[in-house]
Formats: C-alpha cells, sequence, structure tokens
C-alpha cells in the first residue's frame, strides 16, 4: 500500500512518520499494492491530529482522531478504520448472503416474505444556487445535508455539517 504523508502548517519528526508507518501497515494484509493512504498530520488547538484516508477499489475509508499525541491519535485511527473496514465486510456478506436467499425466492414464490418497508420520499426545487445559498437552505430544513445543483459549473452538489463543525461541500469528479 502506498502511504503519503502530509503535514499542515507544522514539520513531522522522521520518528513520528516511521511509527505511523509502522502502525498502519498491519492494514497491509486488508488491501492490494493499488490502494493509497494519506495520513495528515496537524496541531489545531494544542491537540496533535492524525487524519488518515484509505482508497482503494472504490471504497473510501477515513478516520480523524485528536489527542495529546500523535502515538495516541494514531491508535484512536487505527481503531476506527478497523471498526469501519469490519463493518464494510460484514455487509457485504450480508449483501451476498441476501443474494442467495433471492434466488431461493424465486425458485419458491411461496416462501417469500412480503416487505412493509416503507420509502418516505421528498420533492423539492432543484433551481442552481451558490453554496452560501445550499448552506442556508439546508440550516432552513433542519437536515445534516443538502443536494443542490451548483450555480458555477452546474453540477449536483452536496453541502453536509461536519462532525468537527463547520460544513463540508461534495463536488462530482468527472
Amino acid at each position: 500500500m502506498k502511504m503519503n504523508f502530509t503535514a499542515r502548517q507544522m514539520r513531522v519528526f522522521d520518528a513520528v512518520k516511521e511509527m505511523a508507518e509502522k502502525k498502519l501497515s498491519k492494514f497491509d494484509k486488508f488491501f492490494n499494492d493499488q490502494a493509497e493512504m494519506d495520513i495528515t498530520f496537524s496541531m489545531p488547538n494544542e491537540l496533535e491530529k492524525v487524519e488518515v484516508t484509505i482508497r482503494s477499489q472504490g471504497f473510501v475509508f477515513r478516520a480523524e482522531e485528536a489527542s495529546e499525541s500523535f502515538a495516541t491519535s494514531v491508535d484512536r485511527a487505527i481503531d476506527a478504520l478497523e471498526r469501519q473496514i469490519r463493518k464494510n465486510k460484514t455487509r457485504l456478506q450480508k449483501r451476498i448472503r441476501a443474494e442467495g436467499f433471492d434466488m431461493l425466492d424465486a425458485e419458491y414464490p411461496d416462501l417469500a416474505e412480503e416487505s412493509y418497508d416503507e420509502i418516505k420520499v421528498k420533492t423539492f426545487p432543484f433551481k442552481p444556487m451558490s453554496v452560501d445559498e445550499a448552506i442556508l437552505q439546508m440550516n432552513l430544513v433542519g437536515h445534516d445535508f443538502y443536494v443542490f445543483k451548483d450555480a458555477e459549473s452546474l453540477e449536483t452538489c452536496v453541502v453536509y455539517k461536519r462532525k468537527a463543525g463547520g460544513y463540508g461541500l461534495i463536488v462530482p469528479e468527472l
């Protein structure tokens, strides 16, 4: 796995990079050689923060942790990433098993159960707007995200509230 180290408004010592590389190398067993891991170090509010993003085969796993030391932050990020990977693996296994039951339902339709799940459908005006307008609309409707058409690029984008505070913007990659 390829590891990319970045430091934001600070210098990271080689010993810290080596420590992080050694601890994060445990993820090599989960991913192939094409996977990329981005590790970013920063120090907001006197805390030592580590952001780890793993990209592999269309999947993205991400963890952000801040604590009194980079070693603790890396350990916490590893725990968070392991939970995400385990959850994704379980979800994929359930989907594979469910697909097997779908074939069984097709062979024996009288054994199939009815589904009572309802999907709530909402409609809203989809007019071009700026990011600031989209954030205002999101806050007005009281949601954590808002889908809109960007006025400049005319692309469908999403603004969202970040757990760490502030807002995020998702823009499609062309």
